[in-house]
């Protein structure tokens, strides 16, 4: 099984947004955000060969995010998870991910510092961040078996910058 992390693109203010006394939730992306994230998409297919289901969390600009990664991959099953909101535990993912099988590649579209920790947990079984996911960035994590605390392998991990470069 292949995990590809994505983080979401760049969203309108936290601050500005709450002063408007708009949920946090329903902050969505920036102009600026998506058309970012549609390079950044473009470039994960020049890198990633198939993704068979994206799952995102179901705040707005992960939702967004996810929206543009399966147009530009063309990866119709979109599932919205409540596993990738910020704080839920770990050990939630790694059940809901053992759902699909293990020749398939999920994408997962989340937030910070969460996909961070996930992440390392996957990677080391330590519950801290150690791998920084900027807005728009990627990396993708490899499993000989079902995902489990310690047991992947990262294969790469991407900046949004040089991502976006590798757009064609």
């Amino acid at each position: 099984m292949k995990l590809l992390i994505i983080r979401h693109a760049a969203a309108e203010g936290k601050d500005e947004w709450a002063r408007a006394g708009k949920s946090d939730d329903e902050r969505p992306l920036t102009a600026n955000g998506a058309r970012d994230m549609v390079k950044a998409a473009k470039g994960l297919r020049a890198i990633v060969t198939e993704v068979d289901v994206i799952a995102t969390s179901p705040l707005v600009r992960a939702r967004q995010t996810a929206e543009i990664v399966g147009s530009e991959l063309g990866v119709e099953r979109v599932e919205v998870t409540d596993v990738l909101i910020p704080d839920t535990p770990l050990s939630e993912f790694t059940s809901w991910q053992a759902t699909y099988g293990l020749d398939e590649t999920v994408a997962a579209v989340g937030h910070e510092p969460h996909l961070g920790i996930l992440a390392t947990w996957l990677l080391t079984g330590v519950e801290e961040s150690r791998i920084e996911l900027k807005k728009g960035a990627a990396c993708l994590i490899q499993f000989d078996g079902p995902p489990a605390s310690g047991t992947g392998l990262l294969r790469w991990s991407i900046p949004p910058g040089p991502l976006r470069r590798l757009a064609k």
